[in-house]
């Protein structure tokens, strides 16, 4: 199979200051294009650095794309690095020009020398146009060092914005790619359970596991409460593979049947709104301890104002009394962590939002806030309708972050399985 490196260039990504989302989402487009990523690297902005990853990845892999280091200021050097690695020297490419010029006019702002000079490339490169921004790809080929058969290599220079590598990549590289080299098909098939754990799961499902035929391989992504199972094969026959998986998966589901939430690769919130889609129904939130964190689920999925009406995100005592209409007398006997004042903030949410179900919760999220009798991680959680509200009390033992998309992720659970329950 074709393999492939990502090499990420910047210091902000060493030291923390930047999280890598641009390797993870290019492996998935190249996975999806049959190109197996074999590694990932991350370096400074050092040239020796830079130029050494160059040299190693170029033993291991038919493909190499880079991102990062071609902004306009001193410390981008991947341009001037490249130029120098692959023998050739820098000279204005007027398509990269003439880009510059038209982005600085479209904002109406001026244009100094250094906007200019993101128009220069190595002259032994085949530019790629960059529609998004200001600095060009580069696409580079060199001999294999080990092929006998004189294979060359790939390289690939793209920006770090990952706006602009997105779309590099959709336009041009992915399409180059799939033409220069013969790539076999790749599938995976994923399912989502949730309510057990990943030891459990795979006592379950030994026995299925062992009897895989060697082309499908198993793999457990485990994730916040969740475990998705994923099967993949890969090969020339298209048809046969699918074939093939189908029959695996078929029985897998049955397997898990007791835990599976859905049988496609998509996160919880994604599910749930499907389901309030298919019902023709809407839901609203009342959010203290995940302080908005389950609307922010909902509403990055597109098209969720069909489904979701808005939430109240209630901290204080004060809030929770006079927009969700919680007993001031409640809140003083049971404490706002309690099942009584979940099910008064449900009750409040669906009187004041109108939705035809919700979810209401409140917790203690740490660092501190726990007691003897609701130590940290503990959440109550009420989800249901106008007319029936179930509770359920939960505890995590992570930190402030983990705790709260824990009891986020649960939350959408438990209304899934009441909404499935109820209807």
């Amino acid at each position: 199979m074709i393999q492939a490196t990502i090499i990420t260039i910047g210091d902000e990504l060493l030291i923390g200051q930047v999280i890598d989302t641009n390797s993870a989402w290019m492996a998935q487009e190249l996975n999806r294009a049959g190109i197996r990523v074999v590694r990932r690297v991350a370096v400074g902005d050092v040239w020796d650095e830079i130029w050494n990853a160059l040299d190693e990845e170029s033993k291991h892999a038919q493909i190499i794309l880079i991102t990062g280091g071609l902004g306009p200021t001193a410390d981008d050097i991947t341009k001037p690095l490249l130029c120098k690695y692959f023998g050739g020297k820098l000279v204005v490419d007027e398509g990269a020009k003439q880009n510059v010029i038209n982005i600085f006019n479209k904002l109406n702002r001026p244009m100094i020398e250094r906007n200019l000079l993101q128009a220069e490339v190595p002259d032994v490169c085949t530019v790629i146009q960059n529609k998004r921004g200001t600095a060009p790809g580069m696409l580079f080929n060199k001999p294999h060092p080990t092929s006998p058969a004189g294979e060359e290599i790939v390289f690939v220079s793209m920006p770090g914005v990952p706006h602009e590598m997105k779309g590099m990549m959709e336009d041009e590289v992915i399409p180059h790619l799939t033409k220069k080299f013969k790539l076999p098909v790749i599938i995976h098939r994923t399912l989502l359970t949730a309510g057990v754990g990943e030891s459990f799961l795979a006592d379950l499902i030994q026995n299925f596991e062992e009897a895989l035929p060697t082309q499908i391989k198993l793999a457990y992504l485990p994730n916040y409460g969740m475990v998705r199972l994923r099967l993949t094969s890969s090969g020339f026959d298209k048809a046969q593979i699918e074939k093939d998986i189908e029959t695996q998966f078929s029985q897998l589901q049955l397997l898990v049947k007791d835990y599976l939430v859905t049988n496609v690769d998509e996160p919880m919130e994604k599910v749930v709104g499907k389901l309030l889609l298919q019902k023709n129904k809407t839901m609203c939130t009342a959010e203290s301890c995940t302080g908005g964190y389950i609307a922010h689920l909902l509403t990055s999925i597109p098209g969720s104002s069909e489904f979701y009406d808005g939430s109240v995100v209630s901290y204080s005592y004060g809030a929770k009394e006079d927009l969700l209409n919680v007993n001031h007398q409640t809140l003083l006997t049971k404490g706002a962590v309690s099942e009584e004042v979940v099910t008064e903030m449900a009750k409040g949410a669906l009187q004041n939002i109108k939705s035809n179900y919700v979810i209401a919760v409140s917790g203690i999220m740490g660092p501190g806030g726990g007691l003897p009798e609701k130590p940290v991680g503990t959440a109550w959680i009420a989800v249901g309708s106008k007319e029936k509200i179930v509770a359920q009390k939960v505890f995590f033992r992570f930190d402030r972050a983990r705790n709260i998309q824990l009891t986020a992720v649960t939350a959408l659970n438990l209304l899934r399985q009441f909404i499935l329950q109820n209807t």
